[in-house]
């Protein structure tokens, strides 16, 4: 009876000081990027704000090019293809993938996108949120990406309604 006495009080101090603890309020805890945001990218085959983090070797003999992108809202490429083809994984926000002609799919965090050998698309940023995803460029052995004219914002609008 003692035991049981004890082993109560015990479990009702250790619930009690549980309950009572200061947690760190977690709505205003910004989540971290998965990788980093790397540089912000200059060039014109792009229209509004885009950032790029190369990763893996740049003398590989895998033939292959990746890089994680992130895209601030309204954010995107220009039309474009890829001679090896290319892949995308989604890691955070909400963007849209386009292959011409094609209606534009709507991308989340866990999605992947495989783009087939000299597709013409664009992939960025929905209006509302920012988006980031691992560009992988395969078969790199073959040419680099080949940039075509901006998406305009007309047809940006109508692909994102």
């Amino acid at each position: 009876m003692k035991y049981i006495l004890k082993f109560s009080l015990l479990f009702l101090t250790v619930l009690f000081v549980a309950c009572n603890t200061n947690q760190p309020d977690t709505t205003e805890q910004k989540t971290e990027s998965l990788f980093p945001k790397g540089n912000q990218i200059t060039n014109n085959n792009f229209t509004g704000t885009a950032y790029l983090y190369m990763m893996g070797a740049s003398d590989t003999t895998l033939h292959t090019s990746f890089g994680n992108v992130t895209f601030e809202p309204k954010a995107r490429t220009n039309w474009h293809s890829h001679p090896g083809g290319q892949i995308l994984l989604i890691t955070e926000g909400k963007g849209f993938y386009q292959a011409k002609g094609e209606p534009a799919r709507l991308l989340h965090k866990g999605d992947v996108v495989e783009i087939p050998r000299n597709v013409v698309h664009w992939h960025g940023a929905a209006p509302d949120s920012e988006f980031a995803h691992i560009a992988i460029s395969l078969n790199t052995d073959e040419g680099g990406a080949v940039w075509l004219v901006p998406v305009t914002d007309e047809e940006y609008n109508q692909s994102t309604k």
